[in-house]
């Protein structure tokens, strides 16, 4: 009886000594982040996909006809065709006896005056610069965007029906849905995960790919799994960065300034679908932490805050008291409350209606000034246009329950480093790097608390976190980690990591995907030279000898025109390679006349002399066909 007891007395505690020890397994697995976040860690990860849900995980698209609306059911439409809101510039400008339809006569005759207000130097024929900026103002809505607002570039909202995903894809109807999958990450195994696609114009850009991005719920379908404590994983594919290092480095230097930004990690990704794939390589992606609960327990310590994801360029604009006036834009991660919808309300009628000494008064109230001008230094430094300097997306706002003031923080950000619109972002002003209609940054941008700490922290982070000797040693160490795992993808996707790794001043000059001019992104110069200029530009900008470049391409601040920005960016080079016969680099007014003669007769496809909307739309499709979606390649360098 005694060794019976005894037996038994051992078991228990061989039994508490196994779960002790699986406790602290699980409680080290649970909190320490650590181990999976870093920018010298390269993990390996495994999806496992039923035949059916790897079909299931493809979103229905709209079909689109050439340069038309989106048509009922079927898969691989174009949502982004410029066709769509570039219908009404056109009839808006050639309807000259505005009955709200365009003859042939009224397009030919519109586009006679076009030539004669877009020639401002009054030269006899349109260089690219004239267009570009006669483009941006025929073409464009007026300051403040569209009536309704709305997030987005200018002339093109970004927010998507109430609802509905906004960005790029979701607003033309792309919704992406969680299939079932098995995970595995560096041997761990999660059963039964939720996966979707996610992404807008980095899924646009790897429709025809295989290199999709992906995010990954490990609790959705069983409750309680986790991994470090977290519930949801992003693997970021990195397209439009053929370093796969922008967005890493970009997340580790806005930590480094104290902005509470999502860490992140790289994951080489197999994939394996019966009778498809057989852990396929897909390449290696950006593990990035997702900015939720979790990260919030991490970043502030509570996970009841408020988090926002907007897509707007009216941020902060009174729009009443009712919640449902600022839901699609504000795109709250988590429950709302009554309190936290006043304190959005009350933010906004100060940023709306308050005059600059009652802003100057009570908006640290709201904000804390110096961590909103150590988020707005690295945003500017980095030239992360796509952002809420200009787009009106790619960050997230935390509201603190307990002081009650909205913290910034960035996200996806794959196209800092100047890697978007402009063909200078090494120069953008670190003056007023945004719109003036962006009246939320034109107003606090000009409170001078938050100017002073703004430059002070912009001087700092010139001399420390951005300098280029250290940058440099920051990359080179991130290449030779992840270079292994690039090269696997293959020897094209190698030459041009090794070009956009390089000291060279230039992108490789190759020709477009697809041929044919692009309504594209232009080409990013190598990481290592954007560093170079740009801390370059800043220096002589704090020192007083420069004012560096606005948005609209001249010094001190951005306008309507020019080239930096704008519709003309996009449309210019289709329009003059279109219109220039002699092919000289000039369309003269003869040539500007002739296209229009051209298009009218081409567009006008039953013949009664008038262009319909349909007619203008699918002509417009045609002469300004949308993204080629296989741009995996690399494309045009941008003039240094």
């Amino acid at each position: 009886m005694k060794h019976s007891t005894l037996r038994a007395a051992r078991s228990r505690i061989a039994l508490l000594c196994l779960l002790a020890l699986h406790l602290a397994e699980t409680s080290a697995k649970s909190n320490d982040t650590g181990e999976l976040f870093g920018l010298d860690k390269v993990h390996a990860a495994h999806l496992v996909f039923a035949a059916d849900q790897w079909e299931a995980i493809k979103p229905d698209e709209p079909v689109r006809g050439p340069g038309g609306p989106p048509r009922a059911g079927g898969r691989g439409g174009n949502p982004f065709n410029p066709a769509g809101f570039l219908a009404d510039g056109f009839r808006r400008g050639l309807d000259g006896d505005k009955n709200s339809t365009v003859s042939n006569a009224e397009f030919v005759s519109g586009f006679a005056n076009w030539f004669e207000d877009w020639d401002t130097k009054k030269q006899g024929f349109l260089d690219a610069d004239a267009f570009r900026e006669g483009i941006n103002k025929a073409l464009m809505p007026p300051v403040g965007g569209p009536p309704g607002g709305g997030g987005g570039m200018p002339g093109i909202k970004l927010e998507a029906r109430d609802g509905l995903r906004n960005g790029l894809s979701g607003m033309g109807g792309i919704h992406f849905d969680y299939v079932h999958a098995d995970l595995e990450l560096n041997g761990e195994k999660f059963r039964d995960v939720a996966v979707r696609y996610k992404g807008n114009g980095t899924y646009m850009d790897a429709r025809n790919s295989e290199k999709k991005s992906f995010k990954v719920d490990l609790n959705e379908f069983v409750k309680g799994q986790k991994l470090f404590g977290l519930t949801k994983l992003n693997f970021h594919n990195n397209i439009t960065d053929p370093a796969l290092i922008n967005e890493s480095l970009a997340y580790a230097l806005y930590r480094d300034a104290g902005v509470p930004a999502p860490r992140t990690s790289y994951v080489r990704l197999s994939v394996s679908v019966p009778g498809t794939y057989d852990n396929k390589y897909f390449g290696l992606y950006t593990l990035v932490e997702n900015p939720d609960r979790d990260w919030a327990k991490e970043a502030f310590d509570t996970k009841k805050g408020l988090i926002l994801k907007p897509v707007t360029r009216e941020l902060f604009i009174d729009k009443g008291p009712d919640w449902s006036a600022y839901r699609q834009a504000y795109d709250a991660k988590t429950d709302i409350t009554d309190s936290q919808v006043r304190r959005v309300v009350e933010f906004s009628r100060l940023i709306t209606s308050g005059s600059n000494e009652e802003l100057a008064d009570k908006l640290p109230e709201f904000l804390d000034l110096d961590q909103f001008a150590r988020f707005m230094a690295v945003t500017v430094w980095l030239s992360c246009t796509d952002s809420i300097l200009v787009v009106g997306q790619n960050f997230v706002i935390h509201l603190d329950p307990k002081t009650k003031k909205f913290v910034f923080a960035p996200w996806d950000l794959d196209r800092a480093f100047g890697n978007f619109f402009g063909p200078d972002p090494e120069q953008l002003s670190i003056g007023k790097a945004w719109p003036e209609d962006n009246r939320f940054l034109t107003r606090v941008m000009s409170v001078p608390a938050v100017q002073d700490a703004y430059r002070q922290r912009m001087e700092e982070f010139q001399k420390t976190i951005f300098e280029p000797a250290k940058l440099s040693k920051r990359i080179d160490a991130i290449a030779g980690l992840i270079r292994p795992a690039v090269v696997e993808e293959g020897t094209e996707k190698a030459e041009r990591f090794d070009k956009a790794i390089s000291t060279s001043n230039a992108a490789p000059a190759v020709e477009p995907p697809g041929g044919g001019p692009g309504f594209r992104m232009p080409a990013a110069r190598p990481i290592k030279a954007f560093i170079q200029a740009r801390h370059h530009s800043v220096s002589e900008q704090l020192a007083g000898r420069s004012e560096g470049k606005g948005l609209g391409g001249g010094p001190g601040g951005p306008g309507r025109g020019g080239r930096g920005f704008g519709l003309g960016t996009f449309l210019a080079p289709a329009w003059i390679k279109a219109a220039d016969s002699d092919i000289d680099g000039q369309v003269t007014d003869a040539e500007f006349q002739a296209v229009s003669s051209r298009w009218a007769g081409e567009w006008d496809t039953d013949q009664d002399a008038l262009l319909s909307e349909a007619e203008l739309q699918v002509g417009l499709g045609k002469a300004f066909p949308p993204p080629n979606p296989s741009s995996q390649g690399p494309q045009p360098p941008r003039t240094p």
